[in-house]
């Protein structure tokens, strides 16, 4: 109970020591309440002068009302406070019955009770904690969202913050970050606290989600934060972490030893009373010749010794007898004594009693702390919110199309799909990922932020990530090396992407224990192929786990989804490709190889594996940039490990297959080159031509090659020429190949017939 400034809780430093006071509370001295009593032990202070107490008799576990933080010689604790009511009630029942769980308990002491008040969120870290004696906890900032008069705008009001956490500095953290613009949505922010209770008011600018803001102040700042929990105390002078019941046991221990050294000493002190009183009574019976004994005595030591001997006394009673006054000797103080003898007598019997049997003694801590409990009312001040998990940062980020990029030497990075602008087919393409002479861009995606993106790698390995986790970079940037997101191996890169929407989760939960449950189809270079429940991929640890197993010389190549009853297509880089069902594949673990997909030959190796959209038509681009739509018809089904059929007509003009994948026409396209070069162009911009056929060109390459093409939603043009322009661009057909012409219309015109000609030689041919 302190008198004087003692700071404040924006940090003010407490006056100087000569200008402060303090006495114990009412509910201190309960910690020190019959401490004269023999109750505790007590031992030599540091220089010997005086007497301290090992320890208090406090009739309330304080260790954990109070709680305590402090760091010694290699070892540290930290026990947050607690309501004082809770814990009485919890130590209580464990008195009724010690069988108690610590989840029992925690129907008592659900969670620590801070006195700033604020939120506590979850429960699972203090149930450890209660547990295991080490855990914690995340406590918030207790706020409310309220709307200006106007009704306009809204606003964000701060009623509690965190235990230990400065009002001054946490306003100034926020200050900063608006100021840097780490935090959007911020337009003012004000400290209107007075003596009535805290008041931080913060304005959400017009156009800002408020839950939005809050949820990112809460991630950021001390709004929120995690207080650790180390319960490490001294029982029986070690060192020991204790959980909840543990504690509690051990100060009921206490409390009872407490209580059965009190009734001793209150024994004994009645027990001496009892003693002197008899030697009263027997006084004042014989009072005459007591006297007369007296008078007859030189000192007080002759008489003491004389009352001794002639009425068998003891010392002390001899001694009370001749300090005993003058009106004791009135028959209404004989019958006083008398009285009180026999009160005496039922009290030495009672604590007796009470000593005889421990249930007593137990009744006895447990009424008492009732009386603590009713004296002091303690409200709990922290509220406790047990719908809680972690803050999920994905409630902070926008939900956007992505494009992930991959470099052949591990550089990965995100872009919205937005930054790619169409362009007309035949066009030099942007650069979209910066590189190292000797790396090059080898594979690229389409996924969204809120994905969880499954990594597969060569070795058969898959990672997690969500996608918003993939650092987001600049179009010509190069982005980030991927052994710093996941933890690969020597050797292993990752190869394919594969996003697990909410959306296939629930499909999983809707179809569990059918033949129809989303699978994960993986495909090898050496043609091996299988399917694993989408389930078998969740958890996955930042280590990895196994998604195929892979023989020595073989890598993982291509992964899709199934739904149950589906059907894939596998090509080769030879221009080979197989149409089956899904069901031919049977459903295997993680830990297992697959079966054979297709026969190949001994030079050819699998490039491209999809799972059939019967809406959508193929595509396949070759190494030099040669690309075609097809029907899907023509891609025939067949058995799973047939030959297959051709997927096109690949020569050294073309190059060999680099791609097969599925399109629309309101669909684009988007190629991407070994040096970094992209393109983005619509699908049906794209001839749809026979499937025997080498196709047009659809990207112009002065070296390197096509290594990789993704299919992405349909977006407006941007012009990039004059008006009037476009129609100077026209198409020639030369020796079957279908080119950009720059002549004017009438030039472009000439020739038509040969044009003509050479086009019926996309005719399929034969197989």
């Amino acid at each position: 109970d302190g008198h004087g400034n003692f700071g404040s809780v924006d940090g003010d430093p407490a006056a100087a020591y000569r200008y402060t006071e303090a006495r114990l509370s009412k509910l201190s001295e309960e910690m020190l309440r019959e401490i004269e009593k023999n109750t505790v032990d007590f031992y030599p202070n540091f220089d010997d002068t005086a007497m301290q107490p090992v320890v208090l008799p406090s009739r309330f576990p304080n260790v954990l009302v109070n709680g305590a933080d402090g760091i010694a010689v290699g070892m540290a604790t930290n026990i947050p406070p607690h309501n004082l009511a809770e814990c009485i009630d919890a130590c209580v029942a464990l008195l009724d019955n010690p069988e108690l769980t610590v989840e029992d308990l925690m129907n008592y002491v659900p969670a620590p009770d801070f006195p700033t008040g604020a939120v506590i969120m979850g429960r699972a870290g203090i149930r450890e904690a209660y547990r295991t004696g080490r855990g914690g906890l995340v406590l918030r900032a207790k706020t409310e969202i309220e709307e200006f008069a106007n009704g306009t705008r809204e606003r964000i009001v701060v009623h509690e913050i965190p235990y230990q956490v400065n009002k001054a500095l946490l306003i100034k953290a926020i200050a900063d970050l608006v100021r840097d613009k780490r935090i959007e949505g911020i337009s003012d922010i004000k400290d209107e606290s007075d003596r009535h209770g805290m008041r931080i008011v913060i304005d959400v600018k017009k156009d800002a989600n408020p839950q939005v803001v809050l949820n990112t102040l809460f991630k950021h700042t001390n709004l929120q934060v995690k207080i650790g929990i180390i319960m490490l105390v001294l029982v029986d002078g070690e060192p020991k972490v204790c959980g909840l019941k543990e504690i509690l046991e051990s100060y009921l221990k206490h409390q009872i030893e407490v209580i059965e050294r009190r009734t001793r000493y209150d024994l004994d002190k009645t027990l001496e009373r009892e003693h002197i009183v008899k030697g009263l009574v027997i006084a004042l019976a014989n009072i005459d010749e007591v006297i007369a004994v007296i008078r007859n005595s030189k000192d007080k030591f002759e008489a003491a010794a004389k009352l001794i001997e002639k009425f068998e006394l003891s010392d002390k009673q001899a001694n009370a007898i001749l300090e005993m006054r003058l009106q004791r000797l009135t028959s209404l103080e004989v019958e006083k004594l008398k009285e009180e003898l026999v009160q005496l007598d039922l009290t030495i019997k009672d604590l007796q009693d009470i000593l005889a049997k421990p249930e007593r003694v137990r009744e006895i801590v447990k009424t008492e702390m009732l009386e603590i409990k009713s004296k002091y009312p303690s409200p709990r001040k922290s509220e406790l919110s047990y719908d809680y998990g972690e803050i999920d940062i994905a409630d902070l980020i926008e939900r956007e199309d992505i494009v992930i990029s991959m470099t052949h030497l591990g550089y990965v990075k995100r872009m919205p799909v937005s930054e790619y602008k169409s362009q007309r087919r035949g066009g030099k393409g942007i650069i979209a990922h910066k590189t190292k002479e000797e790396d090059f861009v080898e594979n690229m995606y389409v996924s969204s932020t809120h994905d969880d993106v499954l990594m597969f790698t060569n070795f058969g390995k898959v990672y997690s990530m969500k996608g918003y986790e993939i650092p987001e970079a600049q179009r010509t940037a190069r982005g980030r090396a991927v052994v710093n997101l996941i933890d690969i191996a020597q050797g292993e890169k990752v190869e394919y992407l594969i996003p697990i929407s909410d959306e296939l989760k629930e499909e999983f939960k809707e179809k569990e224990g059918t033949d129809e449950i989303p699978s994960i189809v993986l495909a090898t270079k050496k043609g091996l192929i299988k399917k694993t429940a989408v389930s078998e991929f969740a958890n996955i640890r930042k280590s990895g786990k196994i998604a195929i197993s892979i023989t020595e010389g073989d890598e993982l190549m291509s992964v899709g989804l199934l739904h149950g009853n589906d059907e894939i297509i596998m090509a080769s880089h030879e221009g080979k490709c197989i149409r089956f069902s899904e069901k031919d594949v049977r459903r295997m673990g993680r830990d297992t190889q697959g079966v054979k997909s297709m026969d190949l030959s001994a030079s050819d190796y699998i490039v491209d594996m999809l799972v059939v959209n019967p809406d959508k038509e193929v595509l396949t681009v070759s190494e030099n940039g040669y690309g075609k739509r097809s029907s899907l018809d023509d891609y025939r089904l067949q058995q799973r490990s047939g030959k297959g059929i051709k997927a096109g007509v690949f020569n050294e003009q073309t190059g060999k297959l680099a791609s097969l994948k599925q399109i629309s026409e309101d669909e684009d396209v988007m190629a991407i080159a070994d040096n970094g070069t992209i393109i983005r162009i619509h699908g049906d911009e794209i001839s749809k031509i026979g499937r025997d056929t080498k196709g047009v060109r659809v990207m112009k390459l002065e070296e390197g090659k096509i290594v990789s093409i993704a299919i992405t939603p349909r977006e407006e043009d941007e012009p990039e020429t004059p008006e009037g322009a476009e129609n100077a661009l026209t198409e020639e057909t030369v020796n079957g190949e279908t080119v950009v012409n720059t002549e004017t219309p009438a030039e472009a015109t000439e020739g038509s017939e040969e044009t003509t000609e050479n086009t019926e030689t996309f005719t399929e041919e034969n197989e």
